[in-house]
């Protein structure tokens, strides 16, 4: 189980979207911060990362296999806490745990107590950047584009992404494999 402690901010800024639509107003604003969100989320399904960096809550296994986390990639791992069958969690002291983050941002943790089944709460960092100024620019570029492009079929039925965008963002794309 994933949980989100806080929401990302917007991977694109509204006034990139603007200039792109060539829009001066703001009487659209909600409506184009709406399709920027719709956008990053798209384009953190398609990459299988997320863009700005936010804290995560994650229960895990325990018994002493390692477990990969689930959102990527991981910035810092926080706290690792042993929760038993009813949900009451207990920090750890360092020693009844190991963490890793890989090269490729996956974020590892195990519980180094024998025989200790309870589950672990591990609060984590996961994102490419702390704001969008450091993201790269083809995702950028690619959900302003996606955005406009939403923005302009407004009501129309099944219209699907450019081409161009998934062209910017193939490149960040990462996928596991089962």
């Amino acid at each position: 189980m994933v949980e989100e402690m806080e929401s990302g901010g917007l991977a694109a800024p509204l006034d990139a979207l603007k200039a792109y639509l060539r829009i001066g107003t703001a009487g659209e604003d909600d409506v184009m911060g709406d399709l920027l969100r719709g956008a990053s989320a798209l384009c953190e399904q398609f990459t299988g990362q997320w863009l700005i960096r936010r804290d995560v809550r994650e229960i895990v296994a325990g018994g002493g296999a390692w477990q990969r986390l689930t959102a990527r990639p991981v910035a810092e791992i926080m706290q690792v806490e042993a929760m038993d069958a009813q949900g009451v969690t207990e920090p750890l002291p360092v020693g009844a745990y190991a963490i890793d983050i890989d090269a490729s941002g996956d974020g590892w943790v195990r519980s180094t107590r024998a025989g200790d089944r309870r589950r672990l709460a591990v609060r984590y960092r996961a994102g490419l950047s702390e704001d969008v100024a450091g993201l790269p620019e083809a995702l950028v570029q690619g959900i302003v584009r996606l955005a406009a492009e939403h923005f302009l079929a407004q009501g129309t039925q099944g219209a699907a992404p450019p081409a161009m965008v998934s062209a910017l963002w193939r490149p960040f794309r990462r996928m596991r494999l089962s």
